[in-house]
Formats: structure tokens, C-alpha cells, sequence
């Protein structure tokens, strides 16, 4: 009994000394060897010892697909063959939005965002860059028959790997998928 005693008076103050007020030095924790309670991490542009190239932020494996994000099928390479997938395109790939009074709002609000520059408030190439005269060439009229008479998928095909003329560059990068055919479905609405 006063073995028992004498362990709980010494374990007391130990429990005590234990405590500690300072948020800065929280006390031992012990998870192994690989000290899993504090994680040892590298900001995103310092330099990283675990790399072989020593940059902390890489990036993703090549070929990877995030999750629920197929690629878009018709890759954009050489002149010849962008004019053969963008025709391709234009031939199999229909858009799947039902048009309606949200996706017009949506394909409005993104088109205001990454088109209007260029093509302007109408849609008929008069955007702020042509007018302005730091663009060289003027857009293409989005609500002329030329653009009117392709199909849903060559307009979306243009928009995510830019002109065959390299004038308007690739926006696949910039704008989802969804929001790309929101702004098809909204320029066949401009033209009305």
C-alpha cells in the first residue's frame, strides 16, 4: 500500500510537468519512426530533396485524366489534321446540353468571361481588342452563316484547340467542358 502511495505522489508532479501552457511547443507525441502526428511537407515552390529534379510542385503523371474528366477525343496537332478532326468532329460529337434557360445564362456568362474581347457584345467581331486596334485581324462574325452552318461539335472543337489560322488560340485549357458547350448553345442563341 505504500508502494502504491509513494508511485502516485511521484507520478503527480510528473503529470504536472507534463502540462505545458505554450502553444509552441506542444509536448513529445511518438508515432514511430516515420512521425505520422507532424507531417514534414514542402511549400510549393521550394526546393524538394525527394525529387530527383528538385522541384516540389510537379506535375501529373503524362497521359493521366483527373477523375470524371475524359479528354476531349480529337486531338488538335498539324494544320491537315486539326482540318480533319475539327470536320470529324463536326460529324460525331453532338452537344449534349438540352438548351435552356440556365445553360444560355451559363454559356452567356462564360462567353462575357473568355469571348467578348474578341468577338464583341453581338457577336459580330467587333470586340474591344479589334476596335481598339490591338488586333490585327477581326474576328470572325459568330452569327453569320459561316459559323451558324457548323455544327455544334466544330464550334466546340474550335474553342477548345483554337483556329486551323492560329488567330484564335485554344481555351480547352481555360474553360470546362460543360461551359464550352454552354457558349455554343449560347452563340446559336446570339444569332437569333
Amino acid at each position: 500500500m505504500k508502494f502504491i502511495r509513494l508511485i502516485s505522489l511521484l507520478l503527480i508532479p510528473l503529470m504536472f510537468l507534463a502540462c505545458n501552457r505554450s502553444k509552441n511547443n506542444p509536448g513529445y507525441d511518438y508515432m514511430g519512426k516515420h512521425d505520422m502526428y507532424y507531417t514534414k511537407f514542402y511549400k510549393a515552390f521550394t526546393p524538394n530533396p525527394v525529387f530527383r529534379d528538385s522541384i516540389t510542385n510537379q506535375l501529373p503523371v503524362e497521359g493521366a485524366v483527373a477523375r470524371g474528366k475524359m479528354p476531349f477525343p480529337y486531338p488538335g496537332a498539324s494544320i491537315a489534321e486539326r482540318a480533319a478532326n475539327q470536320a470529324k468532329a463536326g460529324l460525331e460529337v453532338n452537344n449534349p446540353l438540352e438548351v435552356n434557360t440556365e445553360v444560355l445564362t451559363n454559356g452567356k456568362a462564360h462567353y462575357d468571361i473568355f469571348c467578348i474581347n474578341c468577338h464583341g457584345k453581338n457577336g459580330k467581331g467587333d470586340g474591344n481588342l479589334y476596335t481598339s486596334g490591338l488586333f490585327p485581324a477581326k474576328p470572325t462574325s459568330l452569327v453569320e452563316p459561316y459559323v451558324q452552318s457548323k455544327p455544334d461539335g466544330e464550334i466546340f472543337y474550335v474553342i477548345t484547340h483554337g483556329s486551323i489560322s492560329g488567330l484564335m488560340g485554344p481555351h480547352g485549357a481555360q474553360i470546362q467542358p460543360e461551359d464550352r458547350w454552354s457558349i455554343v448553345s449560347y452563340i446559336r442563341d446570339l444569332a437569333n
